[in-house]
């Protein structure tokens, strides 16, 4: 089994990437295969509702030329995944919700559906809440379950030495690795027990303006 951890800060070994390695560290210790993606310090572009990737339904976006498509596939073969962000100005990274809102946006087949996910974000002091509700929203509506811990997903600091202080935070980051381990564990004995995922019915589309 195989975990993707996505680090959608520009600092490659800052307070977000501390929290997701002390989730490595369990997920390692229970034989789970991890990789954390950085998505560094390149550009990103944003969604722009272009509707390609509905119409070709390759679970791919239009544009090729940044790390989404590459991302896409590492989910699709990955037994779960975890996306870290820095909160800024009360939210997650901008890149991070860019290059989210275009890969849950671009894949249209059920990949993704009943795999295990989880938020973490790293903050100095505040925004957190608001930070993990805005990423939870991209899992939710691809009926992927959600992680959760002991307390919220979040760690503390300013940096990477902070982070590492935030004894509650780190705890917490365990706490998250055992969950998801237990839940990976759980499906894969459902799958060897004949049980399946649920039939998602058709679709119905309903504007509220007509």
């Amino acid at each position: 089994m195989k975990v993707i951890l996505i680090n959608g800060s520009p600092n490659e070994k800052g307070c977000t990437f501390t929290a997701l390695h002390e989730i490595t560290k369990v997920l390692e210790q229970e034989k789970i295969e991890t990789e954390i993606i950085q998505i560094g310090q390149q550009p990103i572009r944003d969604c722009i509702g272009c509707r390609k990737c509905m119409e070709l339904k390759n679970d791919a976006c239009i544009f090729g030329d940044d790390a989404v498509n590459e991302i896409i596939q590492k989910i699709k073969l990955a037994d779960g995944l975890i996306v870290g962000s820095p909160v800024y100005y009360a939210h997650p990274a901008g890149r991070i919700l860019s290059l989210l809102d275009r890969v849950f946006f671009a894949v249209t087949s059920d990949d993704f559906k009943g795999k295990p996910a989880a938020a973490v974000v790293a903050a100095r002091r505040a925004g957190t809440t608001a930070s993990l509700d805005a990423i939870n929203k991209h899992f939710t509506i691809k009926q992927m379950p959600i992680i959760s811990s002991t307390y919220w997903n979040m760690i503390h600091g300013l940096k990477a030495e902070d982070a590492l202080k935030d004894e509650e935070g780190l705890q917490t980051m365990r706490n998250l690795g055992r969950n998801m381990v237990w839940l990976l564990k759980c499906i894969e004995a459902g799958k060897k027990a004949g049980i399946c995922l649920p039939e998602t019915e058709k679709q119905y589309i309903t504007n509220f303006i007509r």
